[in-house]
Parts: C-alpha cells; sequence; structure tokens
C-alpha cells in the first residue's frame, strides 16, 4: 500500500469519527436516556429468551418420560380394565342365575304342596258316589218308622215268680233261659244306626283331606260351583235362586270337587 493510499484512509477515519461525535453531541440528554434503556432492555429480552429455551429442554425431557411410562403401563391397564369388566359380567351373570334358582325352589314347593294336597282328587271323587248312596239309603227310611212301640208290662205270677227265684238242686244241669227273638223294627233301627254311622265316620275321613261338603239351598245360582238340573216357576222366589238340592257338592282346598246338582226357580 502507498503513503497516498494509508493517507485517505486515515482522513476518512478521522472524518467518520468527527461526524459520529457530532451526532452524538447532537442528541439531547433525555433521548440519549431512552435510547440507553431500550437497548437494556433488548438486552433483557434477549437474555430471558435464553433461560427461557434452558429450561424448555428439562420439560420436554419430562414430557416424553411421562409418555414412554404411559406406553409402558397401559397394557397392563387394558388387562386389568378387561379383568374388571370379566368380574363385573360374572357378577351379573351369577345374580341372574341366584334369581332363577329363588324362584325354581319356590315353585318346586308350591307345585309340591299343591300335589300333597290334591293327590286325593279323583280318589276322593270315585268315594263321592258311595257317600251318596249312604245318604240316601238314610233318606229312604222316615224317622216315623224308626219310632218304637211302647212297651207293655207283662203281668207275672207269684208262681212263676218263685219257680224262677228257685236255685236248682245240686247235681243237675241248669237250663238256660232263650233270649226271645228281634223284631224287625228292631233289626231296622240297627241296621239304620250302622249306615249312619258308616256315613259320618266316611265324612269325618274326607274331612281331614280337606274334603268338604256344601247344600247351597236358599242360594243364588252360581254356574261355576252349581249344576242346573232343572227349573221350575215357584211363587214368592226370585228367578235364579235354588229351590232345591239333589246332590251335595263338595270342595277340597280352594277347588270345586263336585258341583252342586240343583234346581232353580224360574
Amino acid at each position: 500500500m502507498s503513503a497516498s493510499q494509508a493517507l485517505q484512509m486515515f482522513r476518512s477515519c478521522t472524518a467518520s469519527l468527527s461526524s459520529r461525535t457530532l451526532a452524538r453531541s447532537s442528541i439531547p440528554p433525555s433521548s440519549r436516556r431512552r435510547m440507553a434503556l431500550a437497548m437494556a432492555a433488548r438486552r433483557h429480552y434477549s437474555s430471558e429468551n435464553k433461560t427461557d429455551e434452558g429450561k424448555e429442554e428439562p420439560v420436554k425431557e419430562e414430557v416424553v418420560e411421562d409418555q414412554v411410562e404411559a406406553e409402558a403401563v397401559s397394557p397392563e391397564l387394558t388387562k386389568l380394565q378387561a379383568k374388571e369388566e370379566e368380574v363385573l359380567d360374572l357378577t351379573n351373570r351369577l345374580r341372574y342365575l341366584q334369581a332363577d334358582f329363588l324362584n325354581l325352589q319356590r315353585n318346586a314347593a308350591r307345585e309340591k304342596e299343591q300335589t300333597r294336597d290334591f293327590a286325593i282328587t279323583r280318589f276322593a271323587s270315585d268315594l263321592l258316589e258311595t257317600v251318596d248312596v249312604l245318604a240316601l239309603a238314610l233318606k229312604s227310611v222316615p224317622p216315623s218308622a224308626l219310632q218304637s212301640p211302647s212297651p207293655t208290662t207283662d203281668s207275672t205270677t207269684p208262681e212263676s215268680n218263685s219257680a224262677s227265684e228257685s236255685t236248682p238242686p245240686i247235681g243237675e244241669a241248669t237250663t238256660s233261659t232263650s233270649t226271645p227273638p228281634k223284631s224287625a223294627l228292631a233289626y231296622l233301627i240297627e241296621l239304620h244306626e250302622g249306615v249312619d254311622m258308616t256315613h259320618r265316620l266316611l265324612l269325618q275321613t274326607l274331612f281331614k283331606y280337606h274334603v268338604k261338603p256344601f247344600d247351597p239351598t236358599g242360594d243364588v245360582f252360581d254356574p261355576n260351583i252349581h249344576e242346573a238340573m232343572y227349573q221350575a216357576p215357584i211363587p214368592g222366589k226370585e228367578p235364579g235362586t235354588i229351590i232345591d238340592c239333589q246332590k251335595i257338592g263338595y270342595t277340597i282346598k280352594d277347588r270345586i270337587l263336585r258341583a252342586a246338582q240343583v234346581g232353580v226357580a224360574q
């Protein structure tokens, strides 16, 4: 480089320095302070950005670690949720099965009780014919025919009384006095009593098994428990009133074993 060129560069530098100094001297002191504060704020902001950028790095690292842990734990959580749902499903099924079992027990107990109560239904219905025959036999004999005549006192002589009171001698066989034969009326009375006892005993046996008779004479006709055999106009009776019962009805528990055969007023 030549001396002339170096001299020119020195002059240009001194000119620029002098222009800067002049420019700074021309700026008032208040504006200088504002510029200084602005420069300081810029420097502070830049330093904060640098510190924030430095702090963001560990936060990002923590988020990445949490994601890795969540990915590692998620299969176990899904398995646990699946097991919980399975347990809930099995519990609901168990409750339904328990309710069905209780209903089955109740139905079985009710059917068992009904079977026990109504097991003799067919046998009892067949036996009612015998009860009807015995009742007809008792009705066939009027009460007047069962009255015995007034007893008559037989006159006895003192000789006969003394003869009967005398004792036979020793060594002679004693002769037993023969009982007089029974009359037809006595046999009829005994037969009637036997049939009546048989009829009452049979009804008591049926009553033990909840078989009960009912006579609906005077009641209103009900087709569910009555069987109309005939209708007749009866003065003073409302239509539908039962005026006669030909066969008594029977019930077993709360069921009709046999409907009563009745006559109804028209």
